[in-house]
C-alpha cells in the first residue's frame, strides 16, 4: 500500500452545502416518546463514512471509470417487466418498468406471448427479466407501508446496469423495500412504439410512474434515486415538481449537472473526446440502430448523418436536435441543464459525486448552487472516476453513504410531520428591487428567477 500512497489520491470527503440556512428533520419518537430533530447536513454526514479509501492500483477517476466495463461481480437482482403506455397526447409511445421481486428460475429461451413481442428487441429481454402475467400484475397493489426506490439509469442503460444492482441489492436483500426501474424509451431492450424517444430532461415517463405507483401503494414512502444521466432526468423532475413532489427524498448520483460544461470538457482533451464521448457516441448509435425503422419516420432526422457520427455531441446534433427543434446541442444542454431545477428541488437530497470523474466534470457542479438551498448537500469525493468507487476488495465505495442515508431517512425521520427551514427569508426567490421614484416599495413589481423556466416550451402537465 504504502508504495502507491505518492500517487493516489488522498481519499479526501467533502461536503457542499448552504451555511445559513438548514434543513430541520424531526426523527421518529423514541420510546420515551419524545421527537429529536436533525439537519439534513448531520444526516448526510453520518451516512457517509470518513474516508474513501479505494483500489491503490485503481488511482484514478480513468482507471475507476475502466474498471466499470472490466469487473462485473455477480449481483443478481430478478425483475418482472410491465409496459406502460404513456398517459400524455404529448409524449405519446410506450416505456418500461422492471420491478425488484424475489429470485425465480427465468424461462429458458421461452417464446414472448404476441403482445410481449411487441415491446422488446429481437434479442429477448436482459438477463433476470421476465413479463408479470396478468395475475400477477392485478396482484401487485398493495397497502404495505415498505420503502420504495424508484430507480433511473444512466445513458442507454438500463435495469440490467451492475452499478444500479450494487445498491439495490442491499436494500431488498432483507424485504424491509421495495423497488422498481424507469427504464428509458427504447433501452434495456424494450421497442420504441413511436419516433418519441428520451433526452436529458425526458421527465415524463418517470412523472407518470411515480403518479401511477402512488395510486397502487397509497402507504409507501417513494424515494428517488438517479445515476449520470438518470441523475439529470431526476433532478429536473423534482425540480419541476417543486412542493408537490411525491418523493420524499432523492439521492443524486454522479450527475453531469451542467450539460454544456461536461460536453466542452469532453471534447477538450484526446482521451476525453477519442475515448469517453466516441464510446457513448457508439452506444447511443447502436441504439438508433435498434430503433431506426420508427425514429426515420420523423422526416426532420437524416438517417445517413446519424449513421456517420463519431462522438456524443455529434449525436446529440443530428438526432437530439432534430428531434425536440434545437437549433443547436449547445442550445439542448443550456435548457436540459439540471444545476437551476436543483434550486426549486422542496424534498431533501444527497448528491454524490467524484472530483476526478472524467464525464461528470468537476467543473459542472452546482457547487456555488447547492449553497443556496436548504434542501440538498452534495458530498464529493477526492476520487472514484465516474460510477466506480471501486475498493481493493471488490465493494463499491459510494453504496454505503447511498444506502445509509435512504435507510436513515425511510427508518428514522418522521416524514409526517412537516420540514423545518430555518432560515425561510433567506432562500432565493424573490429578489427585492429599487421601486424607483415616488413608487411604494412594498408595491412595486419584484423580479422573480423561476429555476425550471424552459426555453424548449413542452406539454409536461397536460389537463386530465
Amino acid at each position: 500500500m504504502g508504495l502507491f500512497s505518492w500517487i493516489r489520491p488522498s481519499g479526501r470527503v467533502s461536503f457542499f452545502h448552504s451555511k445559513d440556512n438548514n434543513l430541520l428533520l424531526a426523527k421518529k419518537a423514541g420510546k420515551s416518546g419524545a421527537k429529536d430533530q436533525i439537519t439534513l447536513t448531520d444526516l448526510c454526514r453520518t451516512a457517509t463514512p470518513s474516508k474513501c479509501d479505494l483500489n491503490p492500483f485503481l488511482f484514478n477517476g480513468h482507471l475507476q471509470t475502466a474498471w466499470t466495463t472490466v469487473k462485473h461481480d455477480p449481483v443478481p437482482v430478478y425483475y418482472r417487466r410491465r409496459v406502460f403506455e404513456a398517459d400524455n397526447p404529448t409524449f405519446s409511445g410506450h416505456f418500461a418498468m422492471d420491478f425488484v421481486v424475489d429470485p425465480y428460475t427465468p424461462p429458458k429461451d421461452g417464446p414472448l406471448m404476441d403482445e410481449e413481442r411487441k415491446y422488446t428487441q429481437p434479442s429477448g429481454l436482459p438477463e433476470r427479466t421476465s413479463f408479470f402475467s396478468e395475475d400477477e400484475f392485478s396482484a401487485l397493489p398493495s397497502e404495505d407501508t415498505k420503502p420504495m426506490l424508484v430507480v433511473l439509469h444512466g445513458l442507454s442503460g438500463g435495469s440490467h446496469e451492475i452499478y444500479l444492482r450494487h445498491i439495490v441489492a442491499p436494500l431488498v436483500a432483507d424485504k424491509s423495500w421495495e423497488a422498481c426501474v424507469v427504464n428509458s424509451r427504447g433501452c434495456a431492450q424494450t421497442k420504441i412504439t413511436t419516433g418519441v424517444l428520451y433526452n436529458a430532461r425526458a421527465t415524463w415517463d418517470v412523472r407518470q410512474a411515480v403518479k401511477w405507483l402512488r395510486k397502487t401503494f397509497p402507504n409507501r414512502p417513494l424515494f428517488g434515486i438517479g445515476f449520470s444521466l438518470g441523475a439529470n432526468i431526476l433532478t429536473n423532475y423534482l425540480g419541476e415538481e417543486g412542493e408537490a413532489c411525491q418523493l420524499k427524498a432523492a439521492v443524486i448520483c454522479a450527475s453531469p449537472w451542467n450539460l454544456e460544461i461536461s460536453s466542452v470538457n469532453l471534447q477538450s482533451s484526446w482521451i476525453g473526446l477519442e475515448v469517453y464521448s466516441k464510446v457513448m457516441g457508439t452506444s447511443m448509435k447502436q441504439l438508433f440502430e435498434q430503433h431506426v425503422e420508427e425514429v426515420s419516420k420523423n422526416p426532420r432526422i437524416d438517417v445517413e448523418t446519424v449513421r456517420k457520427i463519431k462522438y456524443l455531441h455529434e449525436f446529440d446534433r443530428a438526432l437530439q436536435c432534430a428531434l425536440w427543434g434545437y437549433p443547436t446541442e449547445g442550445a439542448y444542454y443550456r435548457d436540459a441543464t439540471s444545476t437551476d431545477s436543483m434550486l426549486n428541488i422542496k424534498i431533501p437530497f444527497f448528491a454524490v459525486q467524484a472530483e476526478d470523474d472524467p464525464i461528470a466534470s468537476v467543473n459542472a457542479l452546482p457547487f456555488q448552487e447547492i449553497q443556496q438551498t436548504p434542501y440538498g448537500v452534495m458530498m464529493t469525493t477526492s476520487w472514484g472516476g465516474h460510477l466506480g468507487w471501486f475498493e481493493l476488495g471488490g465493494d463499491r465505495w459510494f453504496v454505503k453513504p447511498v444506502t445509509n442515508f435512504l435507510n436513515l431517512m425511510a427508518k428514522e425521520v418522521d416524514h409526517e410531520t412537516p420540514f423545518v427551514v430555518q432560515n425561510p427569508e433567506n432562500v432565493p426567490g424573490h429578489i427585492q428591487s429599487h421601486p424607483g421614484p415616488g413608487k411604494d416599495l412594498d408595491t412595486a413589481p419584484k423580479p422573480h428567477f423561476n429555476p425550471v423556466h424552459r426555453k424548449l416550451g413542452l406539454n409536461l402537465f397536460p389537463s386530465n
